[in-house]
């Protein structure tokens, strides 16, 4: 069995009350355990450092996607947070570098310029499938389930070959924002499943992917408050 190996970056927990931890969950660090991953996800090391064995997550987070994640503390609670990730009542928003350059027409779903002629801002509808088991997702012909505003914001000053993009999901698929981006051409970069899986080693964090769920905004089930974080990580 290959040895879980520490992954050098913190946890930083942007808010906490009684009820919930909001964290700023670093790349390549997994939501909950899975396979390999055990110590060395949010859920284990929030539970160590806080010594409270029934914190869970409310929402999940890719292992390669940073930014901002919800936990729930206590019991009582957990179904109230946890339903307003599952009825979409939460509004995130992400950000990401990728190419800029034109936009290619995807194989499958819809791309519609919402200020045409201008490229930008569009709406990405596709049918996103993903199987247990295989490590990547794929579009197919179907009912869209997947749907992702895009914006193109300004040039990386130190690589004029990219772009900061803000992306508004809908929706919720697996993988969606990676897969919308990439069938556009615009691959994320530090993107290694799309377009192609590239295998690395489990200790190697020199090339993450550039993707960071930057807001999230949420009307407090249990209190009625607005509530808005902002991810404090660099892309």
């Amino acid at each position: 069995m290959t040895e879980e190996p520490h992954i050098p970056f913190e946890l930083d927990v942007l808010y906490e009350d009684e009820r919930i931890i909001v964290v700023d969950k670093p790349h390549f660090l997994a939501t909950m355990p899975r396979g390999m991953w055990y110590r060395e996800t949010a859920l284990i090391r929030l539970r160590e450092q806080y010594g409270e064995p029934d914190i869970i997550p409310a929402h999940r987070l890719d292992r390669m996607t940073a930014g901002v994640l919800v936990f729930v503390r206590d019991k009582a609670c957990r179904g109230a947070y946890q339903m307003l990730f599952q009825n979409k009542q939460a509004v995130k928003v992400y950000e990401c570098l990728a190419p800029c350059k034109p936009v290619m027409r995807p194989r499958y779903g819809i791309v519609t310029r919402l200020e045409s002629p201008r490229s930008f801002p569009l709406l990405r509808r596709s049918h996103i499938t993903k199987i247990r088991g295989v490590m990547a997702a794929y579009e197919e012909p179907g009912v869209v389930n997947a749907e992702t505003l895009i914006e193109r914001g300004e040039l990386i000053s130190d690589n004029p070959m990219m772009c900061r993009y803000t992306l508004h999901p809908r929706t919720g698929k697996t993988h969606q924002l990676r897969v919308h981006m990439n069938s556009l051409g615009l691959p994320i970069m530090g993107d290694d499943f799309y377009p192609r899986i590239e295998t690395r080693s489990y200790d190697d964090f020199s090339r993450p992917l550039a993707l960071v769920a930057r807001t999230l905004m949420f009307t407090d089930p249990i209190t009625g408050e607005r509530r808005e974080y902002v991810s404090r990580l660099s892309l």
